[in-house]
C-alpha cells in the first residue's frame, strides 16, 4: 500500500529498523551462541526472532535495554556491504537461519525478512559497532540518530521459524522506539488505554456477548445487552438504507459448488471456505460472501435503462475459516454478518452514484460518533480484468468523489483487486487507533461472469456498472470497534439500558415503579434497582454497568413528583420534573450524544 511505501522510506522506519540491529548486538553480548533469525521494522515499532539456550525473562529485558542504549550512545556507523552467496555462507558460516536466507536469496525464493520473492537478490550486509547482519537496509547513518530515551522492549512472545509450525519456536523480543521521548510517552499512554478499552474484558463486565468451546471458536453468543444494541444498530441501518433507495433482499447461508465456480471463489478462495456438505449428490458450500447470491436476484429478469440504479442490501451472515491462533474477540470470528449492499448502474450514472455510496458511508459512520476519516484509493494492479477505459473512468470517479467529499485521502498505485479499483475508508477512534469499515469496490469480473446486462435506450443488451459496499464491515467486528472506542459507555440513543430509578428507602418504591411506567410509555429503556442496597452502592454499580442516566428517588422527589438526575460521567443536575428529564433525555438520544 501507498502508506506502507512511506514508511518503509521514511526516517522513522530507518531508526526502527537499525534498532533493531541494536537489540540483536546486546542480546548476543548476553547470549553469544545464540542463533539469530529476522528483525524487521514493524507498524510501532520492532522485532527480533532468536534461538536461545534459555527461556528469557523480564529482567533479561532490562537487561538488554541497558545494553542497547549503551551502544546507541557509541555514536556507531551503519556500513553496508555486498557480497557473493559464498562469501555470505563463510561470514555466517554458524548462524544456521542466516545460511537458509542465503540459500533463498541466491535461489531467488526468499528475502532477508524470509518473504518469498522473485528472481536472485543483491546479497548484503549492514555492520555496525562489534555485529553485522544480513539485510538489504535501509538504516540510519549513526546510532546518534537514535533518541535512546525513546527505545522500550515491550514483550516475548514465540513465533515459528518463517511461521511454520512444523519448525523451530523462536523467541520474538518485541521493542519501539520513537523519534522524541514524548512520542514513547504518548504511545505506551495508548497502550495503557487500549487495555482499559479491551472490549473483550468491557463485554463481560457489561454481558454483552460470550463465546463458547462447544459451540465453536470464534462464533458469537450475543446476550441480551449486546443484542439489543445490535437491534438498534440494525434498525437505524435499515430506516437509512430505505430512505437512501435500497432495496432489500435475503439470501441463503449455502448455496451449490457450481455458483462457487462460476463466482470464481472455488478457484481463489477456497481455503476460506469451510468443507462441503453433500445435498442429493451435489456439494454445497457455506457462504463465505453475499455477493453471488445478489448477483442471480439482478439475472432474475431483464431490466431496462431507466430501472437503473438498483441497489440491493442485506445484513447477510457469512462463514469463513480462520485459524484459531488468529482469531481475536469480535474483531475476528469464522461467523460473522456482513452489511453489504452491491449497487447495478449505467457508465452515465456511475459518478453520481458513487457520490451517493460514499456520503452514505460518511453519514451512518457519523451518525455513531466518527469524526476522523482518512481514505485510500486502490488503483490498477499490473494483472487485471475489465476494459482499460472502465478502469480509467472508474478511478477518476472514486477520486473526484474523495475531493468534493472534503476528506484526506491516499492514493494506492497498483493496489486495487485484480476486478476494479476500490476506496477504503479508516476511522480513527477516541485514542487516535486507525479501523477500516467501509469498502467501495468496482467490480469488472462477476458482472462478466454472471452474464449481467440491461437493455440499453438503443434497445440493445448492456453490462452494468457494479459496485460493492460494505459499510460497517460486519457488525460483529464494527461492535468490537464501538465498545473500544466508548469504553463500553455507549451513547444514550445505542445503551442497552438508558435509566436506572434508584429508590433510597423501600417506601419509595411504588413512587419509582410509577415514574418507570411513564418513562417506559415515553420509549425510554429503563429500570428500577429495588435490591436491598444502600443508595451510594447502587449508584456505583450503575456507574461500574456504565449506565447514563440514575434517577434517585427519596421523599422530597417524591413529594414533589421530581427525579433527582444523575449522570455516568459525574455531572449531577440534581432535581427535576419528570416532563423535564423525558424532554433533556429525548434531546440527547436524537442528536446521539
Amino acid at each position: 500500500m501507498a502508506n506502507e511505501n512511506e514508511y518503509a522510506s521514511s526516517q522513522l522506519y530507518r531508526i526502527r529498523h537499525s534498532t533493531a540491529h541494536i537489540m540483536a548486538e546486546a542480546v548476543l553480548e548476553m547470549f553469544p551462541d545464540a542463533q539469530i533469525a529476522i528483525g524487521p521494522a514493524i507498524d510501532d515499532g520492532f522485532y527480533y526472532d532468536f534461538d536461545l539456550p534459555r527461556t528469557l525473562t523480564p529482567e533479561d529485558l532490562t537487561q538488554i535495554e541497558k545494553r542497547m542504549k549503551h551502544i546507541i550512545k557509541g555514536n556507531h556507523t551503519f556500513k553496508k556491504e555486498v557480497l557473493s552467496a559464498d562469501e555470505a555462507r563463510k561470514f555466517f558460516d554458524d548462524q544456521i537461519y542466516k545460511i537458509e536466507l542465503i540459500d533463498g536469496l541466491q535461489a531467488g525464493n526468499l528475502d532477508e525478512d524470509g518473504n518469498a520473492i522473485e528472481g536472485a537478490a543483491e546479497i548484503s550486509t549492514f555492520t555496525h559497532n562489534k555485529f553485522t547482519d544480513l539485510c538489504r537496509g535501509p538504516h540510519v547513518d549513526s546510532t546518534k540518530e537514535i533518541n535512546p530515551k525513546a527505545v522500550k522492549l515491550m514483550n516475548v512472545a514465540g513465533a515459528y521459524w518463517r511461521g511454520d509450525e512444523k519448525r523451530p519456536m523462536l523467541q520474538r523480543i518485541y521493542g519501539t522506539v520513537w523519534e522524541k521521548p514524548e512520542q514513547l510517552q504518548e504511545y505506551l499512554w495508548k497502550l495503557e488505554e487500549a487495555k482499559k478499552r479491551d472490549h473483550r474484558v468491557i463485554a463481560k463486565q457489561l454481558d454483552l456477548y460470550s463465546m463458547n468451546e462447544e459451540v465453536g471458536a470464534g462464533l458469537i453468543l450475543w446476550h441480551p445487552n449486546g443484542a439489543k444494541i445490535r437491534k438498534i444498530t440494525e434498525q437505524f441501518w435499515s430506516d437509512e438504507h430505505e430512505k437512501a433507495g435500497y432495496d432489500f433482499v435475503y439470501t441463503p447461508h449455502i448455496g451449490k459448488a457450481q455458483l462457487w465456480e462460476t463466482s470464481g471463489h472455488l478457484g481463489f478462495y477456497k481455503e476460506n471456505m469451510y468443507s462441503p456438505m453433500e445435498i442429493e449428490g451435489q456439494d454445497y458450500y457455506i457462504k463465505p460472501m453475499n455477493c453471488p447470491f445478489h448477483l442471480h436476484i439482478y439475472k432474475n429478469r431483464s431490466h431496462s435503462y431507466r430501472e437503473l440504479p438498483i441497489r440491493y442490501a442485506e445484513e447477510g451472515t457469512v462463514y469463513r475459516y480462520e485459524r484459531s491462533g488468529v482469531l481475536h474477540g469480535l474483531l475476528r470470528v469464522r461467523g460473522f454478518t456482513q452489511d453489504d449492499a452491491h449497487h447495478f448502474c449505467r457508465p452515465d450514472q456511475m459518478p453520481d452514484e458513487i457520490d451517493m455510496v460514499l456520503n452514505f458511508c460518511l453519514h451512518i459512520l457519523r451518525s455513531f460518533g466518527f469524526t476522523e476519516f482518512t481514505a485510500y484509493l486502490s488503483t490498477k494492479p499490473e494483472k487485471s480484468v475489465g476494459p482499460a477505459e472502465k478502469w480509467t473512468a472508474a478511478e477518476i470517479a472514486l477520486e473526484e468523489a474523495l475531493k468534493r467529499a472534503a476528506i484526506p485521502y491516499k492514493v494506492d498505485e497498483g493496489g486495487g483487486a485484480f476486478y476494479g479499483p476500490k476506496i477504503d475508508l479508516k476511522i480513527n477512534d477516541a485514542i487516535g487507533r486507525e479501523w477500516q469499515l467501509s469498502t467501495i469496490q468496482f467490480d469488472f469480473n462477476l458482472a462478466e461472469r454472471f452474464d449481467l446486462s440491461y437493455i440499453g435506450e438503443d434497445g440493445q443488451q448492456h453490462q452494468p456498472y457494479m459496485i460493492h459496499r460494505a459499510l460497517l464491515g460486519s457488525l460483529e467486528r464494527f461492535f468490537g470497534v464501538l465498545i473500544e472506542h466508548y469504553a463500553g459507555a455507549f451513547p444514550v440513543w445505542l445503551s442497552p439500558k438508558q435509566a436506572v430509578l434508584i429508590p433510597i428507602a423501600d417506601r419509595h418504591l411504588d413512587y419509582a415503579f410509577e415514574v418507570e411506567k411513564k418513562l417506559k410509555q415515553a420509549g425510554f429503556r429503563v429500570y428500577v434497582d429495588e435490591r436491598s442496597e444502600r443508595m451510594n452502592s447502587k449508584i456505583r454499580d450503575a456507574q461500574n454497568q456504565k449506565i447514563p442516566y440514575m434517577l434517585v428517588v427519596g421523599d422530597q422527589e417524591m413529594e414533589a413528583g421530581q427525579v433527582a438526575l444523575r449522570k455516568r460521567g459525574g455531572e449531577n443536575p440534581g432535581a427535576m420534573d419528570i416532563d423535564s428529564f423525558i424532554s433533556l433525555a429525548k434531546s440527547e438520544i436524537d442528536q446521539k450524544i
